[in-house]
Parts: C-alpha cells; sequence; structure tokens
C-alpha cells in the first residue's frame, strides 16, 4: 500500500491551514471593526467559496492560475513556476476552500471580545500589538482553535478543486480523496475502503484532539 496520498494530503493541509490562520485571523479582526456596510460586503466576498460548489471554484481557480492565463502565463514565464498539476496548486485549492470556515469561526469570536478588555489595555500603555496577541487571542482562543480544526479538517477531505487545479498523479499530486475516486473507478473497493477508514480515523483523532481541548479550558477558564 503506498502511503503517499496520505503524506500528501496531510502536507496540503498542514501548510494551507498555516496560511489559513493568519489570513483568516486578521481578516477577521479587520472585518469585525469594519463600519456595517463595508463588514456586509467584505463578509459577502469572503465567505463565497463556502456556498460555492468546489468544481466551481477550482475553475475559477484556473482561469487565474492556468498556464496560459495572465497571472499563471507570467509566472511561468518569468520564473519557471507552474501553479497548476503540481502539489502547490491544490494548498491554493485548499485555503480557498477552506479559509471561510476559519473566518466565520474568528470573526465571531472577535465580536464577542469585551472591548472594555482593551480600553483598559491602552489606558495602562499596552500597545495594539500587544493587546492583540496578548490580551484579544487568548481571550477568544477557543473560537480561533475551533476555526483552526475546521479548516485543517475541510482542506484534509478538499477534491472538487484540488482535482481540477492539481489533478491526479500517483506519487506527485494524488491525495487520499482523489485516491479513493480513483480506486472506485478502476472497482478496487476494498483498497478504496482502507484509505475510506483512514481518513475516518484521522477526522475522528482531531475532532477528540478538541473535545480534550476544550474540556481542558472549561477546568482552566470557569
Amino acid at each position: 500500500m503506498d502511503w503517499f496520498p496520505l503524506y500528501n494530503s496531510i502536507r496540503i493541509a498542514a501548510v494551507s491551514t498555516v496560511l489559513v490562520f493568519f489570513l483568516g485571523v486578521f481578516a477577521a479582526h479587520a472585518v469585525a471593526k469594519a463600519p456595517r456596510l463595508v463588514k456586509g460586503a467584505l463578509d459577502v466576498v469572503l465567505t463565497l467559496p463556502l456556498v460555492l460548489p468546489p468544481t466551481v471554484v477550482g475553475w475559477l481557480l484556473l482561469l487565474l492560475l492556468g498556464p496560459r492565463r495572465p497571472l499563471g502565463g507570467w509566472l511561468l514565464e518569468t520564473f519557471g513556476l507552474r501553479l497548476t498539476m503540481a502539489w502547490p496548486s491544490a494548498v491554493f485549492a485548499a485555503v480557498v476552500v477552506s479559509f471561510p470556515l476559519m473566518y466565520r469561526t474568528a470573526r465571531g469570536a472577535f465580536e464577542s471580545f469585551d472591548e472594555t478588555l482593551a480600553q483598559a489595555g491602552r489606558t495602562l500603555g499596552l500597545s495594539d500589538s500587544y493587546i492583540f496577541w496578548r490580551i484579544r487571542m487568548p481571550v477568544c482562543r477557543q473560537g480561533i482553535l475551533a476555526g483552526t480544526v475546521l479548516a485543517f479538517a475541510r482542506a484534509l477531505g478538499e477534491y472538487g478543486a484540488t482535482s481540477m487545479v492539481a489533478g491526479y498523479t500517483p506519487g506527485r499530486t494524488a491525495t487520499v480523496s482523489t485516491t479513493v475516486y480513483q480506486l472506485w473507478r478502476t472497482g478496487e473497493d476494498a483498497l478504496a475502503l482502507r484509505w475510506v477508514l483512514v481518513n475516518l480515523a484521522i477526522s475522528a483523532g482531531v475532532l477528540l484532539a478538541v473535545n480534550l481541548l476544550e474540556r481542558r479550558e472549561g477546568r482552566e477558564w470557569p
């Protein structure tokens, strides 16, 4: 049994989760403080990938990153960097489809934050950066953690957009999801079931870890 699809899936999910964490947190923090009309417009744009079919997201990414498209073609000619049919392509897809989960969860956490805590910090001469990382983030950490886990799980199981921009090449771009589909197509149901069980075990382990962390935080913060 070739374990490359598992390694590749975890690699893609891990890299995309790191990117989504910072992008989602800072976008959520900025939108939470924005005026109501601006917040509504930005919220629609940033959440749109959550409601679009993954194949539509993949098609839009191909329009942007394809080797014959302006951005993709320029990067290929200038730097020799191909943004499709390679494992980094799947990272782009995973970031786009998982970003709304991180953003929405983090925004809800920031909007429920008691601003009097930040104001009290400013009266003590604390910088906005210190308040953000040492006061706001710790208070909102449960929502941030939930968004991070959801983003990782979404990226780990992504299929539609990934299959369009990265394709399926054994040993190069194959993921657990695309491998299951290819095995089903070729009638190898027993091997497909093994990968399904592997994916279920990882997902259950992630959710169990989150539940344990939430219980620990509940004891620390009654």
